[in-house]
């Protein structure tokens, strides 16, 4: 399997080196990558349930912040 590559651009002397993730920098990456997933899966997990319990309650989202208080 390839590796992402990582692009390192030197300002002071504009050289630009392009190469392959090593292991350290890769496993940071799928870390990073299996986060950003549960972040999502745990995002539309929440919208779900407050989509599922407006209904129950057979209100709109706007009516359920103005029960709440907000502005």
């Amino acid at each position: 399997m390839t590796k992402p590559m990582v692009r390192i651009h030197n300002a002071e002397t504009n050289e630009i080196i392009d190469r392959e993730m090593n292991d350290a920098e890769f496993a940071q990456h799928e870390a990073d990558q299996a986060a950003n997933a549960a972040s999502k899966a745990e995002a539309e997990a929440k919208a779900t349930a407050k989509a599922a319990l407006l209904t129950r309650l057979g209100i709109t989202a706007e009516e359920a912040q103005l029960l709440l208080g907000g502005n």
